[in-house]
């Protein structure tokens, strides 16, 4: 492959130790995977997209990560994901549902090297998605109340992730957080602002994480 770092590990036993477990995934959605993956590393020897100590184990530290978001989604038509970073969990989950064009991506993130590689990512694989290189609160008028899903991972504590989310919203949304062992806390923090409704999951790759769905978000107080 073009496009391969040859520092990079060989991918394809850790892509299908990683995916195999995602029966979704068609197998031109796993090369596009890999196709992704090959971009990163080429990108990464002069761009620090994600941290280096992550690198040998991408597939399941970022790709599975992301991917298992897709088992605790509902029906949707626009994901806006916030602080998209290097493209996890959204652009991710954007070429796992390349062959649903009805499903449409919204990528926000402000880090204008960050939005490059994502923009580069996209033509690559030819993802369903769209990159916003700006400030979340600055965007959020231009997208309000049309995100059917709302994702993040590593972005900010839950209170601040609401708050952040609440104007994508509507009345059915469904917003989907990648959590570490901090959830008890962050959500016990975010009730103090917030009502909602929150199912816990265990998550795929992180023994002590969840995958958080809220809905039906309300204010209790001012923000």
């Amino acid at each position: 492959m073009s496009n391969a770092d040859p520092n990079a590990p060989a991918v394809p036993p850790e892509a299908a130790a990683a995916l195999d477990r995602f029966e979704f995934l068609s197998e031109q959605a796993k090369g596009d995977l890999q196709r992704f993956v090959a971009l990163l590393f080429k990108w990464q020897r002069t761009h620090n997209l994600v941290s280096p100590a992550t690198l040998p184990d991408i597939w399941t530290r970022h790709v599975a990560d992301s991917l298992q978001l897709l088992r605790h989604a509902p029906d949707f038509r626009e994901w806006v994901d916030l602080g998209s970073g290097a493209g996890f969990p959204g652009l991710i989950v954007a070429i796992a549902e390349k062959g649903r064009p009805e499903r449409h991506f919204t990528l926000v993130e402000s880090n204008l090297k960050k939005a490059a590689f994502l923009r580069a990512a996209i033509l690559e694989t030819g993802a369903n998605a769209t990159v916003v290189a700006e400030r979340i609160e600055a965007f959020a008028p231009k997208m309000a109340g049309r995100a059917d899903i709302v994702s993040a991972r590593a972005l900010a504590a839950l209170p601040e992730l609401l708050a952040l989310a609440a104007p994508f919203l509507h009345e059915k949304s469904t917003m989907l957080f990648l959590k570490g062992e901090e959830f008890v806390r962050e959500t016990a923090a975010a009730s103090q602002s917030f009502a909602f409704d929150v199912l816990e999951y265990e998550s795929a790759t992180d023994s002590g994480g969840r995958v958080l769905a809220i809905g039906n978000l309300r204010p209790t107080r001012p923000q």
